[in-house]
Order: C-alpha cells, then sequence, then structure tokens
C-alpha cells in the first residue's frame, strides 16, 4: 500500500503522522483533515482547557486531534454525522470524556452566546459560510478575543475574474467551484464586517500535491476506491496548483 504510506510525512506533518493512515481514510469525508488542520493550527493559540467548536467535524478525525494534541475540550458539530456514531469514534480514540458531538445544521446551533473560545471548520466551511451573513451569525458563540480558524477550498483566482469555472473542474465538481474563494477574498469578507481582526490569510503550500496523495491513498485503500477517486485524480494531475489550492484563514473577534 505505498499510497497510504505517502500519508505519513513527519518532516511536513509531524503530529499528524503520529496517527494510523488508515485509520484517517476511514474516516473519509474529503482530504487530508489532519494536514489542513495541524497546518491552520500554526496560525492559532490553542491551549489546555479551551473549549473549542469543530464546525462541520465529519466522522470525527479533526475532534479527535484537537483533544489529544492540544488538550482542549471540544464540541464536535455535524450535520450529517449522526451524534451517536461521531461519539463512538470518540470513545475508541479515547476521548470520549473531552469531546461531545451533537448533529446540527450549520445556521441552527444550540450554543449559548460567547460559550467557545475558539470555533474551527475544516474542509467544511464552503458549504455555509460565503454568505455575507454567516460571520455576523457565528461571532455570536465566540467569546471577545475568541478564535476563528478555517480551512476550505480555494482557487488562486477569483471564478468571477476568470469569467468561467475552468472545465477540468467543472467536469468533477460543477457549480460548487464558485465557492471556492482566494485567501484574500476571506480576508475582504472577514474584515469589512469589523467584527474580527484577520490574524491570518494564506494559500496551503502545494495543497494540490497533499490533495493528490490523500485521494491517491483513497483509492487504494476504499471499496470502489479507484472508480470513486480516478476524476479528483485526473483534475488535480490536470490542474497541478494553476487554479486549485486551500485556504487558511484565522481571526480573532473584536
Amino acid at each position: 500500500m505505498t499510497a497510504l504510506n505517502d500519508l505519513v510525512r513527519p518532516a511536513r506533518y509531524p503530529r499528524s503522522s503520529r496517527y494510523d493512515p488508515a485509520w484517517l481514510v476511514g474516516l473519509d469525508m474529503g482530504p487530508n483533515p489532519l494536514w489542513l488542520l495541524e497546518d491552520l493550527a500554526r496560525d492559532l493559540d490553542l491551549r489546555p482547557g479551551m473549549r473549542v467548536l469543530d464546525l462541520g467535524s465529519g466522522k470525527g478525525a479533526t475532534s479527535v486531534f484537537l483533544a489529544r494534541e492540544f488538550g482542549v475540550d471540544v464540541v464536535a458539530a455535524d450535520w450529517w454525522i449522526p451524534a451517536e456514531d461521531a461519539a463512538a469514534v470518540f470513545a475508541e480514540a479515547g476521548v470520549g470524556d473531552r469531546v461531545s458531538a451533537v448533529q446540527v445544521e450549520a445556521h441552527a446551533l444550540p450554543f449559548e452566546p460567547e460559550s467557545f473560545d475558539a470555533i474551527v471548520s475544516i474542509d467544511a466551511f464552503e458549504y455555509f459560510g460565503t454568505a455575507d451573513g454567516y460571520l455576523p451569525y457565528l461571532t455570536r458563540f465566540l467569546r471577545p478575543g475568541g478564535q476563528l480558524g478555517v480551512a476550505t477550498p480555494a482557487m488562486t483566482r477569483e471564478v468571477r475574474d476568470l469569467g468561467v469555472i475552468p472545465p477540468h473542474i467543472k467536469r468533477v465538481v460543477g457549480w460548487e467551484a464558485i465557492a471556492w474563494h482566494t485567501a484574500q477574498w476571506w480576508r475582504f469578507q472577514w474584515e469589512i464586517t469589523e467584527l474580527v481582526d484577520v490574524t491570518s490569510a494564506r494559500l496551503q503550500e502545494d495543497a494540490w500535491r497533499d490533495w493528490l496523495l490523500w485521494a491517491r491513498a483513497c483509492a487504494e485503500l476504499q471499496p470502489d476506491g479507484d472508480r470513486t477517486n480516478r476524476p479528483v485524480i485526473d483534475m488535480l494531475t490536470e490542474d497541478r496548483g494553476e487554479h486549485l489550492s486551500f485556504a487558511l484563514v484565522t481571526a480573532r473577534k473584536r
């Protein structure tokens, strides 16, 4: 399983490399979430005892990582994964006492105002966070000075500026690519609200290569994996980082 071995990269992702890549691929809901989170966390200040909302937590890998690596207490929130399924992952990973799961839609969060020290969202924010009114809604759940960190698929240039979704991308993701914005788009979108101070907004270095390694591992390991991942592999191979990336954006609530 050569492609699976490629997911262990201690020089680039030392924390993530301590996790079994087969376990991680088994929780697949998108490109390597631990690599994205580890990279994003370099721009955050996460400390033991903080209460963190993992928004769009999927099957739970990022919530396990947050609890283990940073000693934070996590609320894992996802619309598609039943809370009991996520809770089973947390219990098996030995973090059931620090991570709680809730199945909830991102526009109907059942939390008290100012109840989190940080909100993190990995490969999910593009589905609900691009609307002009979403940041004002979300920041109500952050304490003053609380942190927000997002890793989301990105374009190196706005689709609006290109005038078209590049064909090799459109074939795979269709209209969804119009929600894949540049890091600078996100910076402006957040700063113009005057609700947060953006502390970083960057494209992940070689994001397309990371994504490609993940897709190849999923193709190798998962049932029917080559059929389902081949379009993504072909898209990334053709693109080679010309258009596709991930945006890593962090901010503090004023």
